[in-house]
């Protein structure tokens, strides 16, 4: 008995042991694994389960989108999934509008003259849910809002530009999709 007793005290030390080695020896690499970059976090993003649910959840991930294109460093894969997230936040006729591939080549010569003017988007901001009209058009709901983008030039200027965007509401489906959009000049 005294042996067994032995025994299963020499078991349970081993098993400390080794777990106390485990936790030391792992220390910190959880961090370093969850660590994403931004466009890595937009990308994640499914929208088949995850879709903006209002008019303002869409302006806000579109702008984000825009953010990483715009200020990120990626692949072009990565430029073509992006590319892929705003069209699927697209309303048809906009899509039907782009086709893809000349979407893509449009979107990388924009990104590029924006990189070489040295231009950054450093903030946006969202129409307040008070502020996004929403009607009835032909039948089908629609909504307007405004995302002011905070643009750094170069240096230390800052331009704001101004987008309006209309909205239309998917009959089958329900999500509000990006109609059209553009700059207001003040």
């Amino acid at each position: 008995m005294g042996k067994m007793k032995g025994m299963i005290i020499a078991i349970v030390l081993v098993a400390l042991v080794g777990g106390y080695y485990f936790y030391i020896s792992n220390v910190g690499k959880a961090d370093e694994e969850v660590s994403v970059t931004a466009v890595q976090n937009v990308l994640l993003r499914n929208l088949e389960n995850n879709y903006p649910s209002t008019p303002r959840e869409l302006v806000r991930y579109y702008s984000e989108i825009t953010k990483c294109l715009y200020n990120e460093s990626y692949t072009n894969e990565e430029l073509e999934q992006l590319a892929d997230k705003m069209l699927a936040l697209y309303d048809a006729e906009l899509v039907e509008n782009n086709p893809r591939e000349q979407y893509i080549n449009d979107l990388k010569l924009d990104v590029k003259d924006f990189a070489d003017k040295n231009y950054t988007i450093a903030t946006y901001s969202v129409s307040s849910s008070t502020d996004v009209e929403e009607y009835t058009h032909e039948g089908r709901r629609c909504a307007s809002l405004y995302c002011t983008y905070s643009v750094k030039t170069g240096g230390v200027d800052y331009v704001s530009s101004k987008q309006i965007f209309v909205l239309r509401k998917e009959t089958d489906t329900g999500h509000w999709k990006i109609l059209g959009f553009e700059v207001v000049n003040e």
